[in-house]
């Protein structure tokens, strides 16, 4: 959703996902529409996660927008919860992201300009913002350290010209929500019960948030987490 909307905002993206043939066809089919590329990288892995910054690198010596948008979620009791399942969720919903930043400096610094930073954008949720389990322990623990993390990075790279920003998003068609309204029937008409705006997210709710702090409309805003929820959390 987000690639989509930038590429059909004019930007030239890079689409960084595991190896395998689903986003090599996603990135050939934008490419149709504008400029995408395909970058295979594994971001639970240290190794992947330098992989894919180089590779950026090369592509894009100047790096106006990061969106790190990779995730993963389990959930389990408390008596289940896996060590195995809790260092893949820290990894790739906050390591990841904190060393992609750290390995692609010097190309956001290149970006920024005055009046017209280079951007971090971190996708959390609102599972980091509410004090709701649903028994996702590490995906929770590791969105409220990504929002947090956004923050710090924003305390010291704001005065470089890079704005550090977070959105929360609440329910949006994924495979990830696919999954909970499969595996517990009537849960999606619940869930959308819920929400004050009576639906779920659309493509365009997040692109457009993606979009606005990408422009000149969210150049001085810096440090924020925007809750994408339907008032949800507010609820």
């Amino acid at each position: 959703m987000i690639s989509r909307g930038l590429v059909r905002a004019g930007a030239e993206v890079l689409v960084v996902a595991r190896p395998g043939p689903t986003g090599e066809a996603f990135a050939a089919e934008m490419a149709n529409e504008g400029k995408c590329h395909f970058i295979a990288a594994d971001l639970a892995d240290a190794a992947g996660v330098e992989q894919a910054a180089a590779a950026i690198a090369r592509i894009a010596p100047k790096l106006h927008v990061l969106v790190n948008n990779a995730g993963v979620f389990s959930a389990s009791s408390i008596e289940d919860a896996t060590v195995a399942d809790w260092d893949r969720g820290l990894a790739v919903n906050l390591r990841a992201p904190f060393f992609l930043v750290q390995s692609l400096l010097p190309q956001l610094r290149a970006a920024a300009a005055q009046g017209d930073p280079a951007r971090v954008i971190n996708i959390g949720s609102i599972a980091a913002l509410w004090a709701k389990s649903s028994n996702a322990y590490a995906y929770g623990a590791a969105k409220a350290g990504l929002q947090h993390l956004t923050r710090m990075l924003a305390s010291d790279l704001t005065r470089e010209g890079i704005a550090v920003n977070a959105i929360a998003p609440g329910f949006f068609p994924s495979d990830m929500t696919d999954g909970f309204f499969t595996a517990a029937p009537g849960l999606r008409e619940q869930v959308i019960e819920s929400i004050p705006a009576h639906r779920l997210g659309a493509p365009e709710d997040v692109a457009g948030s993606v979009i606005f702090l990408a422009s000149r409309a969210g150049a001085y805003c810096s440090g924020a987490t925007i809750p994408l929820e339907g008032g949800l959390w507010s609820a």
